[in-house]
């Protein structure tokens, strides 16, 4: 089967997606259902990975929303490309570290096809631009493997209102800025989602 690609254009909500997500998971567990790669936008959220810690909240009267995906704190919302897959690892490679690769992969070469040159970091997970001498973070990853199907993903920020990021830690990295594409490049993003799953399935398949 094909992976199967699904584009939402309306914004989201996190606890539906996640159902969703979950359920996909299991059918291709279960060999019911095609892999799966879905690109949306969430409504306002803040979400807490495995690894997030009380002190990464700055704002107590915000509500966090818990997920068994890796990672900290971060906050999801309109503007930002949220880039969900659903993928059977046992017929590739069982190998995580390859699978993030083949993300990382796949977010710098669709900036580079818009002359954005951006980078990994192997301390700190996410895609990373060096905008005025400092490096910011423009895309958050979070996967979470089970019996080898990898799931969650990545959200890229085009124009989402940083102001949101200012009541917790995002990620739980206090001395580093989140960055939007359109800081760094003052033009519309057209295809740009188109681009993203085109280099994410080449790294999948190559």
């Amino acid at each position: 089967m094909k992976i199967e690609i699904k584009i939402s254009k309306k914004p989201i909500n996190y606890v539906k997606a996640m159902t969703f997500l979950s359920k996909r998971v299991k059918e291709i567990q279960e060999k019911k259902k095609s892999e799966l790669i879905w690109l949306l936008e969430h409504q306002n959220v803040y979400t807490a990975g495995t690894s997030s810690k009380k002190q990464d909240v700055l704002d107590q009267n915000i509500k966090i929303v818990k997920t068994n995906r890796g990672g900290k704190i971060t906050f999801h919302g309109p503007g930002q490309i949220i880039f969900y897959f659903a993928i059977d690892l046992n017929k590739r490679k069982k190998d995580i570290r390859w699978f993030l690769r083949c993300i990382e992969k796949s977010i710098i070469d669709t900036l580079d096809a818009y002359n954005i040159k951006s980078k990994n970091d192997k301390k700190n997970i996410g895609i990373w631009i060096n905008h005025k001498n400092k490096e910011k973070k423009v895309a958050s990853i979070g996967i979470k493997i089970s019996k080898w199907i990898a799931y969650h993903g990545y959200a890229l920020n085009i124009n989402i209102d940083k102001k949101n990021f200012n009541k917790i830690i995002p990620c739980g990295l206090n001395n580093k800025e989140i960055i939007n594409l359109t800081e760094v490049k003052k033009i519309k993003f057209n295809k740009i989602k188109e681009k993203m799953i085109k280099k994410f399935i080449f790294y999948l398949e190559n």
